[in-house]
This record gives C-alpha cells, structure tokens and sequence, in this order.
C-alpha cells in the first residue's frame, strides 16, 4: 500500500477506498440506470392490453417494445463522444429528463402515436445512463475495487429486466398499462432531484466539434441493422422481405461507412467512436467473448418462455416464474463475483462461467414434452449464473485494459454490442424456431414446439461452447492505468 508523506508520520492510504462523495455518486446513477433499464422491459405484457385499449394490430402494438430498442441502438454508439464532450451533471440532468418526458407523454398519451413517440423519447434517455454509470465508475472507483462496484452494475443490467415484466404484469392485472409510467415517473424525478443537488463532475470534458455526418451514419448504420436483424422472424408469416434486406444492406454499407469516418477522426482526436480501443487486445478479446455469450444468451431466454407455454402448456404467468429466479440469482450474485474478480482475477471466474453456460445450453437441446419443469427451472438458474461469472469480469476487465480518455468510448461499444449482438440472437433462434414449429404443425403442437425449441438452442450451445476457450485468453489487466503495453492508445 502506498504511503502518502505529510511532512510528519507517514499515513497509510487504502488502495480499495471509495469517498463518500463518490459513492454517493455512483449510488445516484446506480438509482437512475435502474429505472430506467427497469422500464425497458415493461411494455412487453402490455402488448395484448395495448391491442384493445388503443383499437391496434398485433403488429403496431408490438413497435412499443420494437422502437424502444432501435433507439438505444442509434444512441449509444454517440454517447462515447458525448461524455467526453459534455460534463457528467450535464449528461445525467439529460438524461434523466428525457427519461421523464417520455414518462410523462406516456401517462397521458390519447392515441397509439403519442405512445410511440413517448417511448422514443424515454429510450433516448435509457441509452445515456449505463455508458455514462460505467464511464464513471471507471473514473471514480479505485482499481482495486473496480469488481465490486461493477457487480453491483451487473444486479442494474440484470436484475431490473428480470423484474420488468413481473411488475408490469401486476400493475396490468390491477391497474391499467397507464399505471406502468405512473409508478416509474416519481422515482425517475426523485433521482434527477438528488442528481441536480449534489451530483459532480467526474473526469475532463474536450470540446471536440461533434461530427453530423457520423451520426447520421450511425444512426442508419446500427438502427439498420438491429431493425433488419429484429424483422428476420416475420419472414415466416409472409411478410415482404424487401424492406428487411433493404435495412439489412443499407446498415452494413452505412457501417462501414461509419467506421471508415471514424479511423479519419481519431487522428484529429475528434471521432464519435474512437475505434483505437481495439488496440488493445484485452479489450478485443472481451468484446468478442461478450458477443458470443450475448448472441447465445438473448436468443435462448426468447426461446425458453415459449416452450414452458406451448411445449409444457403453462401459463404466462407461470412461464415467468420459472425464469425469475435464474435472473434474480444472476443480479444477488454480482458484487460477490466483483470481489472474487478484485482479489484472484478473470479466470477463476470465466472459465466455470463458460462451462456452466454451455452445459446448460447443452441441456436444453434434450428437452421435450415430457421434460420436468424442475428441470427446465434448474437449468435456468444454472445458466444465468454461468453468465454472471462471465459478464461482471468482462465488462471490468474490457474497460480497465483502456487509458481513462477512453473509458466513455468502451462502455459505448459494451451497450452497442449487447444491443447488437442481442438482435442478431433473437432473430437467428427465432427464424429457425418458427421454421421448425411450423413445419411440424404449428404452435398447437407440443411437439413441434419442443422440437423447435431444440434446434434453436443448438445454435445457442454450439456458440457458448466456443467462449470457454476464450475464457483461457482474458486476463485482468495491470492496475496501474500508465503501463503503456497494457493500453490503447499509447
């Protein structure tokens, strides 16, 4: 431990300290993150009340949950250049109160485009807070206790979900889908309150000129593809394919675009997303360990559901505790997993973590109608721990590996990649589910249901199995952030 010189008796500092007024910190956006990633699960049980209430197709009702998404995915990609262009006050105040426009629209909305446009608004919001929380974390939190401050990051992006629908669903059965906003506005404007009175700076802001042309190529780039990925399942009912592929190929051209745009910027320090974190090998061995686990992640827990419903004939609401302690587990879990991943670092943690994942997903690839909904239940947990042994040390570890000017671009790409790689999951699964069921006789078949649900997850295993050799390559970076081989951008 290092000894800080008075000009007397020397005083020991403890490397893993945190100030009060930085925990306070950090609680405040802890607060804020979680509602509003809380929010982003809601709408979902909504679905069927929205249909009749608004006079609504299936297919427009389900652009609630569909828009919120596609936001996020044009927003994040921005938000490493604004927090690095404007002050943390100023990005959580903006944050906070577009959250609570949105809410407020919400509440009040007279028809199904009011609502729409509500929920824009609110995942403009939504899109700030997890860049700007782990942005901060990195700056404020000692690298010594970075895990543990990080697990409790973990309980925000996993836990809140989890708890979404099982709120929503309580408060559709008693109160209405209005009730929804009603509930989550007082504590988004409780937590700006608290932000607006004590929240400080963290960090040096540049005064970079933000580039139009990146944003608009982001915008069409990443929002082309997570719409194109996310239309993919609708091509078994006999959609049009055209405006599917026309999204998919104008995302892919306007990405590259984009990141060609960005590699000409960063010379001048001046890009939206500086593409130089990837110089860093911790940081891309990471991101790509994190895609993998998410793209086969996010599609099996779409698929899970549907098969205790149609396959095992359980109800919506039973289908969803099934599910919940397995998120529950994996948010309780994270600061535990962060203080295993300050003192014996990433292996101890990813490799089980891997395996457990890709065994579960394994297992899921023998069920059928006569499986145990105990199984299905043990399983599940099972695998959500498998991944709160994976994601707390990869996140940590990614973002440790970059110089602090970099930390706000790292944890834009961390929630561009959930976001993307979450899309892609869903839609693959989903397509090969649906092919399936459909063959064998529709969802009226348990069979086919089950049957379905096998195939898909094959895919899901197959792509976690290649992450436990991952697991072997990630370390934990050095703590001290000045060694220039452990850090981009040196």
């Amino acid at each position: 431990m290092a000894a800080l010189h008075t000009g007397s008796s020397p005083t020991v500092q403890d490397p893993t300290a945190i100030p009060r007024k930085d925990m306070a910190v950090i609680w405040v956006l802890l607060t804020a993150a979680f509602v509003a990633i809380l929010n982003e699960t809601t709408m979902g049980m909504a679905i069927p009340h929205l249909i009749t209430d608004l006079h609504i197709t299936p297919i427009a009702a389900q652009w609630v949950t569909s828009a919120f998404m596609l936001t996020m995915a044009v927003v994040i990609p921005t938000t490493g250049f604004l927090l690095r262009r404007f002050t943390t006050r100023q990005m959580f105040l903006s944050a906070l109160t577009l959250f609570s426009a949105g809410t407020l629209l919400a509440i009040f909305a007279v028809g199904f485009p009011m609502l729409l446009g509500a929920r824009i608004v609110q995942a403009s919001g939504t899109a700030i807070m997890m860049p700007l929380l782990m942005t901060t974390v990195m700056n404020l939190v000692p690298p010594a206790s970075r895990g543990r401050i990080m697990g409790r990051v973990s309980v925000v992006i996993s836990l809140a979900p989890a708890l979404g629908p099982t709120m929503s669903g309580f408060l559709l059965d008693h109160f209405g889908w209005r009730a929804i906003f009603v509930v989550v506005l007082p504590i988004a404007l409780v937590a700006m309150f608290i932000g607006w009175r004590w929240l400080t700076d963290v960090g040096e802001t540049t005064h970079a000129p933000i580039d139009v042309l990146s944003v608009v190529l982001s915008a069409f780039g990443f929002g082309g593809l997570v719409y194109g990925l996310s239309q993919i399942g609708s091509l078994s009912t006999g959609a049009n394919p055209v405006p599917l592929v026309l999204a998919l190929v104008v995302g892919v051209i306007a990405l590259g675009l984009f990141l060609w745009r960005q590699v000409v910027l960063q010379r001048k320090d001046d890009a939206l997303l500086d593409l130089r974190i990837f110089l860093s090998k911790d940081f891309s061995l990471a991101m790509t360990q994190m895609f993998l686990l998410s793209l086969a992640f996010f599609g099996s827990i779409t698929i899970i559901p549907l098969f205790l419903q149609d396959a095992l004939e359980m109800d919506a609401t039973g289908a969803g505790l099934v599910v919940l302690p397995g998120a529950l587990a994996m948010g309780l879990l994270g600061p535990v997993i962060g203080r295993i991943y300050d003192s014996r670092g990433t292996r101890v943690l990813l490799i089980p973590g891997s395996i457990l994942a890709a065994s579960m997903l394994w297992l899921f690839t023998t069920l059928d109608t006569g499986s145990s909904v105990w199984l299905v239940l043990i399983a599940q947990t099972l695998l959500a721990v498998g991944l709160a042994l994976s994601f707390t040390p990869l996140f940590t570890a990614a973002l440790a590996s970059l110089k602090p000017k970099f930390y706000s671009y790292g944890s834009a790409v961390i929630g561009t990649i959930q976001q993307v790689s979450g899309a892609a999951g869903i839609a693959v699964m989903m397509t090969v589910f649906t092919a399936i069921v459909d063959a064998g006789g529709g969802t009226e078949v348990p069979a086919a249901v089950a049957a379905g649900t096998r195939t898909a997850v094959t895919i899901g295993a197959i792509i976690a199995t290649v992450t436990i050799i991952g697991a072997f390559l990630i370390r934990k970076p050095a703590d001290d952030t000045d060694e220039a081989p452990a850090h981009a951008g040196h």
